[in-house]
């Protein structure tokens, strides 16, 4: 019988089931767990070869005659907002963003649930209980943040206190990059655009902190759900080759980068 290190990663392959994004499909996701000392730098590895982290589980679409889910990384220290994404940014000139441990709140919470009862109520995490959300914050093996955003408070608050919690990103720390792993916001403040002020605001912080790449996950194209994560650009997408660089809009993914 073949003997496994436990350090050496078993992958797995689930059953066909309806893809929730692309109507008529299936889809089928090959996943290993990342548990350890050697998590994170699994966890690194993985996400460059396309792959996504939920809790301690790291997965990516294996589906048998489909190819849409493709990883997208924006390059953090070209990207320049159009004109429209530079509004949004004026339009949360107010909000402040505070990183901080993984650990769940019970204000949190209130925002994951108006968020999922608004725009979710019948997607797969619908039915997520107050336990069910510290399971998704605090089961990591890796290096992952919270950040929190808020308004600022009136007159500057009390010694830098921001009010009103409005968002939420649920971030790991990569050796390259920030992998915004879930977000979610206040339905009430959908005029914010807040999902994708918390996407400009995550390339602004790797800027910051040396990090070339800020991962989005996946983009589907034709997919209403995923096709905004094609709005910033530059930004490479994974290929079999490797991962291709898109300029704008439209454009074909060009050569591979390192």
């Amino acid at each position: 019988m073949t003997q496994h290190s436990r350090d050496t990663p078993q992958f797995y392959l689930t059953a066909p089931s309806p893809c929730p994004y692309l109507p008529g499909r299936h889809e089928r996701k090959v996943f290993t767990h990342l548990v350890g000392d050697k998590a994170g730098d699994l966890n690194d590895l993985l996400t460059h070869g396309g792959f996504r982290r939920s809790q301690s589980i790291a997965y990516r679409p294996a589906c048998d005659q489909c190819r849409a889910c493709v990883s997208v990384r924006v390059v953090a220290n070209e990207f320049r907002p159009s004109r429209n994404l530079r509004k949004i940014l004026a339009r949360n000139s107010d909000v402040v963003g505070e990183q901080r441990s993984a650990v769940p709140t019970s204000e949190q919470y209130s925002v994951f649930r108006a968020y999922l009862d608004q725009r979710h109520r019948h997607g797969g995490m619908a039915d997520m209980t107050v336990l069910d959300y510290a399971m998704m914050v605090e089961d990591s093996h890796v290096e992952t943040r919270i950040i929190e955003y808020r308004r600022r408070a009136e007159g500057g608050g009390v010694a830098g206190r921001s009010e009103d919690l409005l968002a939420v990103a649920l971030t790991d720390v990569l050796s390259d990059g920030l992998s915004m792993v879930y977000s979610f916001f206040e339905p009430s403040e959908e005029t914010r655009s807040l999902g994708t002020f918390m996407i400009l605001d995550h390339i602004a912080r790797a800027r910051r902190q040396g990090l070339p790449y800020v991962y989005l996950g996946y983009w589907i194209e034709g997919s209403k759900k995923m096709d905004y994560k094609g709005r910033f650009l530059p930004q490479q997408r994974l290929a079999p080759s490797g991962w291709l660089r898109v300029e704008a809009p439209g454009d074909a993914a060009s050569e591979p980068q390192d």
